[in-house]
């Protein structure tokens, strides 16, 4: 039996290989930024070792679904284009919700589609230093704030 057919990479070791990927992705990002929080939100997206592609922070409900707090809009034909960030004006100012927020949308901007919520949660927890399920919560919290606004 030769070493290929010893190893079958599956589906879910792909999926489980993201994930681990972009938990050391957002812990690498948080040795090197510290704590992050408004102040150093704008350096971290223009780090390409952190945000893989250019990407800007807008707030404009516009482009954002019912009940979405943010969504990043691809600003040509290739990902090398950059990235506008949206998001809801409801959070402009709430600057402790930002490094949730737009934490939760970069795995979008990194991984594009592929990336699954279970990656944005692992990614943003270990960004911001936090246990997933503690992250999660907060992000569902956030959306709930927003829900109830009508927004």
């Amino acid at each position: 039996m030769d070493q290929e057919e010893r190893f079958q990479p599956t589906e879910e070791d792909g999926k489980l290989a993201l994930r681990e990927h972009a938990k050391l992705r957002g812990m690498e990002a948080r040795h090197k930024y510290g704590e992050i929080g408004p102040e150093n939100l704008s350096a971290l997206l223009k780090d390409p070792s952190v945000v893989r592609f250019p990407t800007i922070l807008r707030f404009d409900a516009e482009p954002l679904e019912p009940g979405e707090f943010a969504f990043p809009s691809p600003l040509g034909e290739k990902p090398g284009d950059g990235y506008c960030l949206f998001v809801h004006p409801f959070f402009q100012d709430r600057p402790e919700a930002l490094p949730f927020l737009v934490s939760y949308q970069l795995v979008r901007i990194n991984y594009g589609e592929v990336a699954t919520h279970e990656d944005a949660e692992a990614f943003g927890a270990a960004l911001l230093g936090l246990d997933q399920e503690e992250y999660y919560q907060e992000i569902c919290r956030l959306a709930d704030e927003l829900a109830a606004q009508g927004a």
